[in-house]
């Protein structure tokens, strides 16, 4: 398919153009001719300035796909057929690479492919969970509902993310300020008094020496440091994409002072929400589980939920192998046994991704409020320490003086 931008004279005489995706040039021209345009001109439109660039075209965000998701819902609900929607919501796009994505699913589907295979070219846009989900939807007849579930899901998810962005953000803002504070004292403070200490002819304390030697290697090493903290991070970052770096950082995680609790609720909330989606959507429990695992973004509460699995598929309940991986409160292990005897398990986990929507809240004004005096004692005491060093041989010439 091709966007063809055409030009004419309507039947009033007014001048009218516009743009066309069409197979080729004679059907811009049919649908002219039913328009009543006459001295048309028919060109290809021009490309996008980013289209063949993808490192420089426009991304596409998890609003655009939470937009299209909700006005999908609303469109297919009005009753609108499947292809025109999609063509709407392509015209409608102001980012040329969503407007591209969006056509080309519209295409897939007008050659007879079903919406969730169209859907699952674009992986990175729509995750297996989404996918199986319209997948669903399409098969019980109810893609209005599921797509108006999915929207909700995605905002929640993405408002539960930028909460603990919002934690994290603060604490490495100030260690990174703290660390360029300490590149400028080191860098043009301490030489200063170096030279002046060097005319005492004094031995300086054992804390002002290290202090100026640190200075030294930072001024005159730079070229060996900044390497080698590089290749740290590489290594690390290489590190933690193999899966047992992944495992050791994502069960440290859930226990480290502060940080931990906060990591457990989020997980909590995430693989709750996404269960009780999928179950709601009427996807069998084990196929739920799988793809609940393969979203859970921690390779613990992953492996529990696999183990979670290969226990019902042996007949067992589920809430055995979550007690079993100690990752999950009592409280929410307590609350699925309930939901499963009850036999209304997706209404239960929807009760505990709400409660522990609000317990991540809570656990992030926590947060906040043991970080900021810890950050506030970091770089007092940071600085501090260098000051009081090169005042230290100042005191020492001031007693020998008296």
């Amino acid at each position: 398919m091709q966007i063809y931008a055409w030009k004419g004279i309507n039947f009033k005489g007014k001048r009218r153009s516009g743009t066309m995706e069409a197979q080729d040039t004679r059907q811009v021209e049919a649908f002219l001719k039913r328009l009543r345009i006459s001295d048309y001109t028919i060109r290809e439109a021009p490309k996008d300035l980013f289209s063949g660039i993808s490192a420089l075209a426009p991304k596409i965000s998890v609003k655009d796909i939470m937009l299209f998701t909700r006005q999908f819902s609303t469109m297919i609900d009005a009753g609108l057929p499947l292809v025109q929607c999609l063509k709407i919501m392509a015209d409608q796009s102001e980012n040329p690479t969503f407007k591209s994505m969006v056509r080309d699913i519209n295409n897939s589907v007008q050659s007879g492919a079903t919406l969730s295979d169209a859907l699952r070219k674009y992986p990175a846009h729509f995750d297996s969970l989404y996918c199986n989900l319209v997948a669903a939807g399409e098969t019980a007849g109810i893609l209005d509902t599921i797509l108006k579930r999915l929207a909700e899901y995605i905002e929640k998810a993405e408002k539960l993310k930028r909460k603990v962005k919002g934690a994290m953000a603060y604490p490495l803002i100030v260690v990174g300020v703290g660390a360029i504070v300490m590149l400028v004292i080191l860098i043009f403070v301490i030489p200063t008094f170096q030279e002046m200490f060097e005319g005492m002819g004094r031995e300086l304390p054992a804390l002002t020496q290290l202090v100026i030697d640190i200075s030294n290697v930072v001024i005159h090493q730079w070229y060996i440091i900044l390497p080698a903290v590089i290749a740290l991070a590489i290594g690390i970052r290489k590190f933690l994409k193999t899966e047992l770096g992944r495992y050791l950082f994502d069960r440290y995680s859930l226990v480290v002072p502060i940080f931990g609790d906060l990591t457990r609720k989020v997980a909590v909330s995430k693989f709750t929400r996404t269960l009780a989606t999928m179950l709601q959507a009427g996807v069998p429990i084990i196929t739920s589980l799988e793809i609940v695992a393969g979203t859970a973004g921690n390779k613990v509460v992953e492996e529990a939920l696999n183990d979670s699995r290969a226990a019902i598929a042996e007949g067992r309940p589920l809430v055995d192998p979550l007690l079993e991986s100690q990752v999950f409160p009592n409280m929410v292990t307590s609350m699925i046994a309930v939901g499963e005897e009850a036999g209304a398990l997706d209404a239960m986990l929807l009760k505990i991704a709400d409660f522990f929507d609000e317990e991540v809240d809570a656990a992030v004004e926590t947060v906040m409020t043991m970080i900021e005096p810890l950050m506030i004692v970091f770089l007092g005491g940071t600085v501090g320490t260098l000051i009081i060093a090169m005042y230290l041989p100042i005191f020492g010439m001031g007693a020998g003086m008296s």
